[in-house]
């Protein structure tokens, strides 16, 4: 981690420069390589709690140069703020979006104050880097100012919840790739199997046949409605914008027009369908947008944990459990049993779904603690959201490529299976009647003997028949009609 203190470089013997800032608390020595200023070095003095700082999150920085950059456009086309300075924002905020001076948010994601050390981070960001580019020294706030300039019109209260919006959505984008990739290999999985039969369960206990592709599709088509969901929050609900209503949602300290120029801004610089909240005032305090985001995040980690359970069970043994498929051996499995290979894949899996299912409450708990008209608890629930869609994300690209691409059937064990379950019983139901079958059922628990050999010796059905029965057309699916 960077020491953000002055220092005595030994070697030369000589101090590091600094340059003095000034806040409302008093002066402070910023080193001079640093672009941040005074108000992130307080930040960054007062808030050390976790290893997640800004800068591990890229859609954060860019989504905060981009809304500088909108309200800098909108200031200038009102006359509140002149070409050069436009030109210096413009430059700096470009930067950032393209990946570049990253490393100098290095503040903690969680954070007192509401989100203003991360708007001060940015602040200070962008007038230093404008200020090398109009050939000022960092600091030299009196030609490109952190609060005068880059933040004119501006409150951390709607710069901060909009930048945070703007982030989900572009890491939202860069979710659906794993997923779209997930499904599409469950599907192509489900094609490979659809032809080995084998046994349904319902309770852990044997129910009726099924094909191994009926269950991978399955996976497929719930995991296939969760990406419908997520990506139909975007138009709903993150599109609306509370920029421009400032402090608390009045919009103090702007001119008419502004909102509307600076939302027209933001949306052609991030190409995105950028709208004014219908009410600024709700939208600056309520943070229920995010609480359903986070909700459908855990909708879909509960849904995946429960493939990953699903998989360790169908994979278990294997000579002692239901081993009906096999997962691909990423590592040895432990350090006194010679031989043992556990799932270790979707166990990570379900690992990654235990952590993002909290995040959820953590986000929950934020969303209620706001008072009146701002939402102090807003960088938990920022940082929470962030982390389960990088955390899912991650997730999905190993559980694809490391699990389902990979994932092997036990044809024969399969079938052998289906042969000797009671479970068969309930297709004999239609042609031997339920007495029976419950009898032939009875006898077969007790005696040890398989069904098929039962109905077979007690010569119910002809082979013939038995196979009509047994076919996987026939076990699977509804019948056609005659």
């Amino acid at each position: 981690m960077m020491n953000y203190l002055p220092q005595t470089d030994k070697k030369m013997n000589a101090e590091i420069l600094t340059r003095t800032e000034k806040d409302l608390l008093g002066f402070r020595e910023v080193p001079n390589q640093f672009y941040f200023g005074i108000q992130t070095l307080r930040a960054i003095e007062n808030f050390n709690l976790s290893s997640n700082k800004i800068e591990q999150f890229p859609n954060i920085i860019k989504s905060l140069a981009m809304v500088k950059l909108a309200c800098a456009q909108a200031n200038n086309q009102l006359g509140k703020l002149d070409n050069i300075k436009l030109e210096a924002i413009k430059y700096a905020s470009e930067q950032l979006v393209n990946g570049s001076f990253h490393e100098q948010f290095p503040i903690d994601m969680i954070q007192g104050g509401a989100g203003t050390s991360t708007n001060m981070n940015a602040n200070e960001v962008i007038a230093n880097i404008g200020l090398e580019y109009l050939n000022h020294k960092k600091g030299e706030y009196q030609y490109l100012h952190p609060n005068n300039d880059v933040n004119m019109s501006q409150s951390t209260n709607d710069v901060y919840p909009t930048a945070i919006r703007l982030g989900l959505l572009f890491s939202l984008d860069d979710l659906n790739k794993p997923f779209e990739d997930i499904i599409a290999s469950l599907r192509a999985k489900g094609q490979e199997f659809s032809h080995i039969l084998k046994m349904g369960r319902t309770q852990l206990q044997d129910a009726v046949p099924m094909t191994l592709g009926q269950e991978l599709h399955a996976f497929a088509a719930t995991l296939e409605k969760d990406l419908a969901q997520i990506n139909s929050i975007a138009p709903n609900t993150l599109n609306y914008m509370n920029l421009g209503g400032t402090a608390i949602g009045t919009g103090i300290n702007t001119e008419y027009r502004y909102t509307q120029l600076a939302i027209q801004a933001l949306s052609e610089i991030s190409q995105k369908n950028i709208q004014s909240a219908p009410d600024l005032i709700e939208a600056t305090s309520d943070m229920g947008d995010f609480v359903l985001l986070s909700g459908l995040l855990k909708r879909t980690a509960t849904k995946l944990s429960k493939i990953a359970n699903d998989l360790r069970l169908l994979s278990s043994g294997p000579r002692t459990g239901i081993n009906e498929i096999n997962l691909e051996a990423r590592q040895p499995g432990s350090s006194i049993m010679p031989g043992k290979v556990n799932p270790v894949i979707p166990e990570a899996l379900n690992l990654v779904c235990f952590q993002i299912i909290a995040n959820d409450l953590a986000v929950t708990l934020a969303a209620e603690a706001g008072q009146l008209q701002l939402n102090a608890m807003e960088p938990l629930i920022a940082f929470k959201l962030f982390e389960s869609i990088e955390l899912l994300s991650r997730a999905l690209v190993m559980f694809r490529t490391k699990c389902i691409d990979t994932v092997t059937a036990n044809a024969e064990h399969c079938k052998a299976q289906v042969e000797n379950s009671i479970g068969i019983v309930t297709a004999l139901n239609p042609y031997l009647g339920y007495e029976t079958t419950t009898r032939i059922a009875k006898t077969a628990n007790e005696s040890g003997l398989s069904v098929l050999s039962l109905i077979r010796e007690e010569q119910l059905l002809s082979d013939e028949v038995i196979a009509e029965i047994l076919a996987i057309d026939n076990m699977v699916k509804p019948k056609n009609a005659a």
